[in-house]
């Protein structure tokens, strides 16, 4: 079978590594770091350990399906899977909190009533509904296969059914996310709580479309799932699955430049510019007879000097996507019983919140919306009598924090941690400059899942380019950012490695 060469070892990579691995390629993979992972990263110290990219797993059949095509052990046997009950606690502006159980639409229907009066529960569950026939339309273009070469049928639907809407005389239909949220849900604090699945994903709800509703279904129908120990783990268990099917690693090797010979994709030139047959180490150039890249748009692009990877018509890279700031807290005092997993602090001025994100201005805001995770895992804190809580904001990439930024990030946070500045022992920061550095992506930037409509915006180009032999895999490719959408672009593009241009996703 053929010699991959894969650069970078993040999940999306990692993915596409064992699959290929397995269909008998033989696989070597190229990172510049020290370790595997990308994003998922974790911090240690004074026997506090915390994850310092995404916290929890969505979606984990993708992963399952992995461990499944790659080997015997299933991923449960590599790793403990716990669904998080409630699945979010939330902490609105005019004082009112709700907690919502994972996965169960008939319990978050009651809990939003009881919260926030009767009538509040039936608009999300039937907005729950529409959600739902929206990611069944896009569920199998977005996710399952390869990018459509007549993508612009994506891009000029709206999937997501909206309810219509009379004003002045007119009858409209809701066409972004914040339409859906004002004639639909009818309530601020609805809105705050579809909002922030948005901005989670560092989406402008002012300009993301209906389609984006299929997020926060995806959490309610497959519910959300914490891996013991921490996301890292779930890195390591696929790092451990690609090493088990003979996948190579060379950590600490920088990809200077994608080889190509006779008009395709032919190996890799690392630093130092000596040549080398694939795989027989002391030398700098890599023969390959596919080349997989898991790194960001403006890495790729700088790889294969001369070449245009995306032609006219087709997909171009999201750019200037927000970042994330990320601040770890040391807590003296074990974590109280019975307290959610994530809490989510909403802003108290909305409007303020999304011009510093997306205007001109960009900047952190007063009172941003603030993720509160608390895990319930021994496995991070030195002993009981001690909590690692992580804060998590999204940020403007490229965004230089400031002490007064942490600062204001803590105090939002008090409202879910009372007490929290009189039992913090020390705190970590991680801003959009650590993720670029881990990343390579420019300012920090995190990508977004693909959505429909929005005129393509939120599409991902293909996992194939326009140079044969060469594929991209990961966030930045289709079908977008987040880990089980890394995890999908791993299957499709060993699918068109292994079985050609043909090859139309797992049926």
């Amino acid at each position: 079978m053929g010699r991959i060469a894969v650069i970078g070892a993040g999940m999306g990579a990692m993915a596409t590594a064992a699959r290929l691995a397995v269909a008998g390629h033989r696989v070597v993979v190229y990172e510049r770091a020290e370790t595997y992972g990308g994003a998922v990263r974790r911090f240690e110290r004074d026997g506090f350990a915390f994850d310092t990219g995404p916290g929890l797993l969505p979606l984990p059949a993708v992963y399952r399906d992995l461990f499944v095509k790659t080997g015997k052990q299933p991923l449960e046997e590599c790793v403990e899977l716990v669904q998080v009950d409630p699945s979010s606690r939330h902490l609105f502006a005019d004082g009112t909190e709700v907690s919502l159980p994972n996965a169960s639409r008939a319990g978050v229907v009651t809990a939003l009533d009881e919260a926030l009066g009767a009538g509040a529960g039936d608009r999300w569950g039937d907005f729950l509904v529409r959600a739902r026939e929206a990611w069944d339309r896009t569920r199998r273009p977005l996710l399952e296969e390869p990018l459509w070469p007549n993508w612009s049928v994506l891009a000029d639907r709206e999937p997501y059914p909206s309810v219509p809407h009379k004003k002045l005389l007119r009858t409209r239909r809701a066409t972004t996310l914040a339409e859906v949220a004002a004639w639909e849900l009818r309530d601020p604090r609805l809105t705050a709580l579809l909002e922030s699945q948005a901005l989670a994903y560092g989406l402008d709800p002012r300009v993301a479309p209906a389609s984006a509703a299929v997020l926060p279904y995806m959490e309610h129908a497959f519910g959300t799932w914490y891996v013991r120990g921490g996301i890292r783990e779930l890195a390591r268990a696929v790092y451990e699955r690609c090493v088990a099917r003979r996948v190579e690693f060379r950590f600490g090797a920088s990809v200077e430049r994608i080889v190509e010979k006779d008009g395709r994709a032919a190996g890799v030139e690392l630093a130092g510019g000596t040549s080398q047959a694939f795989g027989s180490g002391g030398g700098t150039v890599a023969d390959a007879d596919f080349v997989v890249a898991g790194v960001a748009p403006g890495m790729l692009d700088s790889l294969v000097a001369g070449t245009a990877i995306r032609g006219a018509g087709e997909v171009a890279p999201q750019r200037g996507a927000p970042s994330r700031l990320t601040v770890l807290l040391a807590l003296r005092g074990g974590r109280p019983e019975g307290v959610a997993h994530r809490t989510v602090v909403h802003t108290t001025d909305r409007e303020e919140e999304l011009g510093r994100l997306f205007g001109e201005h960009p900047g952190l805001p007063a009172a941003p919306t603030v993720t509160v995770s608390r895990p319930d895992d021994m496995a991070l804190v030195p002993d009981p009598e001690h909590e690692a809580v992580a804060l998590t904001v999204t940020v403007p990439s490229g965004l230089k924090v400031s002490e007064s930024d942490v600062d204001r990030v803590l105090g939002v946070a008090e409202r879910a941690l009372p007490g929290l500045r009189d039992r913090l022992l020390w705190h970590e920061v991680r801003t959009p400059a650590d993720i670029a550095e881990a990343t390579g992506a420019d300012g920090g930037a995190v990508p977004a899942p693909a959505l429909a409509a929005a005129d393509g915006r939120l599409l991902h180009p293909s996992n194939g380019t326009r140079v044969p032999g060469l594929f991209a895999a990961g966030g930045w490719s289709h079908p977008g950012g987040g880990l089980p959408h890394a995890g999908m672009s791993g299957a499709l593009v060993a699918g068109l490695i292994v079985e050609g241009p043909e090859f139309r996703g797992s049926q």
